[in-house]
């Protein structure tokens, strides 16, 4: 029986259980938060992205999850730069062209974040030239920084990027550095 582990990633922390990069400090990795042999990520969240990871011991799940080609939805949210339009939405949601092809097609929503929602160490730089707007976006495939280059290329710079759901499950309550078992076949 397969198991899960859902892990609410900080900002600045790798995906990783060992830091295989730079010489010097190493950097912060799954292995400060997380002490259970055999599990290992589903996918990944870029080091400057934020929230819901998830784990498992089975690897033929964890292939499942991560990859493209079963087109599990993960849902973001996205504080960007500007203020969005109706050419970005029809943009995002029509799949935009990136370096690497054709993004999938994206659902888009405009939000509010939660009142749960954390503050991020260190802060979000701010222009007070600039609005920022917050965003909710579903995508089914999980191409390198996919959703920070879609919403660039609609002229919306990503500032913040939290995952919120992968497929069923759900990041909820889960504070930053937290981590819960869930089960395989639901919440």
């Amino acid at each position: 029986m397969s198991r899960i582990i859902l892990f609410n990633k900080p900002f600045g922390v790798l995906s990783q259980f060992t830091d295989k990069g730079t010489e010097g400090s190493p950097r912060p990795t799954l292995s400060g938060f997380i002490d259970a042999p055999g599990f290992y990520p589903a996918g990944r969240l870029d080091r400057d992205s934020e929230g819901l990871m998830v784990l498992t011991d089975d690897g033929r799940l964890q292939a499942r999850i991560a990859n493209p080609r079963h087109k599990m939805a993960k849902t973001y949210l996205v504080q960007v730069e500007g203020a969005p339009d109706e050419a970005a939405y029809a943009a995002l949601r029509a799949g935009v062209v990136l370096k690497d092809g054709l993004a999938r097609p994206a659902e888009i929503s405009l939000t509010i974040p939660p009142d749960t929602l954390w503050p991020r160490d260190p802060p979000v730089r701010f222009r007070k030239s600039v609005p920022d707007h917050w965003l909710e976006i579903t995508i089914t495939e999980g191409r390198n920084r996919q959703v920070r280059r879609m919403t660039a290329a609609v002229g919306l710079p990503c500032l913040r990027l939290i995952r919120m759901q992968v497929g069923h499950w759900k990041l909820n309550d889960l504070v930053p550095g937290a981590w819960r078992c869930a089960s395989a076949d639901g919440p």
